[in-house]
């Protein structure tokens, strides 16, 4: 199986006929996709202006949507190596307790989903390596009562039968990201878990 530094030459090797490297741009996000493979597609073409079922398009667009992904991987591939290299550091100390920081690590790691998208049409307009930017300062600054990514204050809980699914706990209103939990206060999770269980008394 192909990786995502082979897949990145076929986009851009211009021997391959167009609908090769659009297949190859598509086939990274298999490796890196920060909002979720269908959110980061739909993220890619409306930045770089071509169609999500394009065939023929200008190379130059998959090529500058490629730049962006790679931009952004490589933010998210140091701060892994600066994380993994603190938790060595403490296990070294004796602090070998993982906490719930190291639980949602463990899953995104490589960058899927780090901050996914459940409704795959609303996701954040800026690109994505800012947008990873904001979410490894907010990580890194502790929690917090706004959405990380837009500091948006409308936060949410998604839960079953929701249309961020397949996302379940805090959601950014305003972007559409689901929020890793370690970076909201408690108070913030409250209100958010407090008004999905308005929600559900209302409609029942």
């Amino acid at each position: 199986m192909a990786g995502f530094r082979s897949l990145a030459r076929q986009v851009r090797d211009p021997g391959c006929d167009t609908a090769l490297r659009r297949y190859s741009l598509r086939k990274c996000l298999e490796r890196f996709a920060p909002y979720g493979h269908r959110a980061t597609w739909d993220h890619l073409c409306r930045r770089h202006r071509f169609g999500p079922e394009d065939r023929e398009l200008d190379p130059g667009r998959l090529v500058a949507a490629l730049d962006e992904l790679e931009e952004a991987r490589a933010v998210w591939l140091a701060y892994e190596e600066e994380f993994a290299a603190r938790r060595r550091r403490e296990k070294h100390e004796g602090l070998r307790r993982p906490g719930a920081l190291d639980d949602w690590h463990r899953r995104v790691w490589g960058g899927n989903g780090v901050v996914r998208c459940g409704d795959p049409e609303l996701h954040p307009s800026d690109p994505l390596p800012e947008v990873l930017r904001r979410l490894i300062a907010a990580l890194e600054r502790g929690p917090g009562e706004a959405c990380p990514v837009c500091a948006g204050p409308r936060i949410e809980w998604a839960g079953p039968g929701d249309r961020y699914e397949p996302w379940r706990g805090p959601v950014c209103v305003d972007c559409g990201v689901g929020v890793p939990r370690t970076v909201l206060t408690s108070g913030t999770l409250a209100r958010a878990r407090a008004g999905r269980g308005r929600r559900l008394a209302s409609a029942a």
